[in-house]
Formats: structure tokens, sequence, C-alpha cells
């Protein structure tokens, strides 16, 4: 990489206040993560979520708004992977929740804010960490 990627990250919670988390496989395993993906050129923010969430979930998310950025330097030290992600959030959506990507995430299971499976991918930690702080951005977001 010679710059960094830019990563959609999104945040659905329920009536329960239950956010979606998946166990990932592959790329980002064994790591628990918020649904996402990669910013295709020429989507919004909010066409890029809409896209992704559909097709790992099969869940069809309304209205998402951004709600927070993310650099992901943990991801950077470890595998030498930079990205920054634009994360945002849904309560409201139509569908049943399944795996549709198998061969990238175990399952998909709704949790309580403050009791995320770990361990957790860092763009997935540090957007849910500005979620529950109603934060844009968190500073020292990377931790040695």
């Amino acid at each position: 990489m010679k710059r960094p990627g830019v990563g959609i990250g999104v945040i659905i919670q329920n009536d329960k206040k239950q956010i979606l988390i998946g166990k990932r496989k592959g790329s980002h395993a064994p790591y628990f993560s918020i649904p996402g993906g990669h910013l295709e050129l020429g989507e919004t923010f909010e066409q890029a979520a809409i896209k992704e969430v559909f097709e790992e979930t099969g869940l069809l998310i309304k209205n998402p708004s951004v709600i927070a950025v993310t650099n992901n330097l943990r991801t950077f030290r470890d595998e030498n992977k930079h990205y920054v992600s634009v994360n945002l959030f849904a309560n409201e959506f139509e569908g049943k929740c399944e795996n549709k990507e198998p061969e990238k995430c175990e399952e998909w299971i709704w949790c309580d804010v403050d009791k995320i499976p770990t361990p957790q991918f860092d763009a997935s930690e540090y957007a849910i960490e500005c979620f529950k702080k109603g934060e844009f951005y968190v500073k020292n977001q990377f931790k040695q």
C-alpha cells in the first residue's frame, strides 16, 4: 500500500439496543467486527454501507448516517495494511439476519454494546468506542 485505503463500518442497532457483530474468518480472523467492507470508486458512504451490510447479512438498512471516522493503526502495525474507516449507524432495517458470506464470517450475533466479544478488529473496536462516547473521533486509538 502506498496510501491508506478507505473502509466502511456499520453499527446496526436493533429494538433491544443490541448491535450486530460477526466473528470473522480469513483476512480478519479471529476478530469480532461490525459489518463493513471497502468504499468503491464513485460510491457514497451511505451506498457503500447499504451494499456491504446487505452482501454480508441480508439486512437492508435504511437511512444510515456517518457517526465516526477511525484511523486503524493497529492493523497497520500487525499486517502492514493502513485503512481509515468511515463508520455509519443504522437502527432501521428490513429482513432477517443471515450469514451471506460464510467464507468470511462464522456467524452474526446481536450483542449488548458493553459486552462485545473479544478480540475485536481495531476498526470495529474504535467505531464502537466512538459510538459509546458520542464522539466523532477518539484520539490515541492506536494501543501499543
